[in-house]
């Protein structure tokens, strides 16, 4: 007697393996996904390994050229470059990281309201039509000359500016992510299994967060890789004009903005933070366009 043979099945695959090997296949997302944690990384960890501090002044070494010691070189005072470039790294990134937060879940709620609720949809289309119509910049700048020295006053200086910061550009720049949900939860209200749900009584809250809000994920972290980008650029052309952070706080823009009073004499100081703005920003667009086309079923698996 014979044994019979045994199918053995195999486990079943997840499909965010499916989206990691489509990722995977996607060069520039790949170098721009690197990029990014380096970078990440590096204004974390790289001021508490460096022996040098952002604010320690030494007037005796000013105005030096990139050398081992200092490999940016050194500032005016005699501060070292690249110290100031991770530590404003740190305050550039956690400024685009917290704002894109910001506008990810004001957007979100926004669009899945306007796409699930019909009579909620004018109002709130036309609302966001509004503040697309609005200048950027100017508003921001307009915003923070009334509440900057007010929130100063009450948080201090550098937490005041932050929380203005984030604030103004998040709450300005959620209006893509609500259009793009929108449309996504319009299309999912006539799937099945969104009717098949509606039809045995399943209330709007729970058919919301456990058949809407997931299946628009995809969407959401396109718009969140992109936000980070749009958020970086924003802090740094406001602290470019001279109204985001102190001087002795810095950020990348602030740096550029200190930079280009040199930029005759010593071109490196204006280059450095400039070059960081533009590579961070190049990553992340690129590690937004591999999630986009990843996390699309259509291309997925070609």
């Amino acid at each position: 007697m014979t044994d019979t043979p045994v199918e053995t099945r195999k486990a079943a695959r997840s499909q965010w393996w499916d989206v990691w090997d489509q990722f995977k296949s996607h060069k520039g997302a790949m170098l721009g996904a690197i990029f990014f944690v380096i970078i990440l990384f590096g204004v974390l960890i790289g001021p508490l390994l460096w022996p040098y501090d952002a604010t320690t002044i030494d007037i005796r070494s000013r105005n030096q050229g990139p050398s081992w010691g200092h490999p940016m070189g050194t500032d005016q005072l005699g501060r070292d470059t690249f110290a100031r470039v991770m530590i404003g790294g740190r305050v550039s990134l956690a400024v685009g990281l917290t704002a894109m937060f910001i506008a990810l879940v004001l957007g979100t709620f926004i669009g899945v309201l306007a796409g699930y609720f019909k009579r909620l949809d004018g109002i709130l289309m036309r609302t966001t039509d509004l503040f697309l119509a609005l200048p950027l910049l100017p508003l921001l700048l307009v915003v923070i000359m009334l509440f900057r020295e007010t929130l100063s006053a009450r948080f201090g200086p550098e937490g005041g500016i932050f929380i203005l910061m984030v604030s103004a550009i998040g709450i300005t720049s959620w209006m893509q992510t609500a259009r793009i949900v929108r449309g996504d939860v319009l299309s999912l209200k006539e799937r099945e299994f969104v009717l098949a749900a509606r039809s045995i009584g399943t209330p709007n809250r729970r058919m919301i967060t456990r058949h809407v809000l997931p299946n628009v994920l995809s969407p959401i972290m396109v718009s969140a890789t992109l936000g980070i980008a749009t958020a970086i650029i924003t802090e740094s052309s406001l602290s470019f004009l001279g109204l985001g952070f102190p001087p002795d706080f810095p950020t990348w823009g602030r740096l550029l903005r200190d930079g280009t009073d040199f930029l005759q004499q010593y071109p490196e100081r204006a280059i450095w933070p400039g070059l960081m703005i533009s590579l961070t920003v190049l990553g992340v667009n690129y590690m937004g366009d591999g999630l986009r086309d990843a996390l699309d079923p259509r291309i997925r698996g070609r």
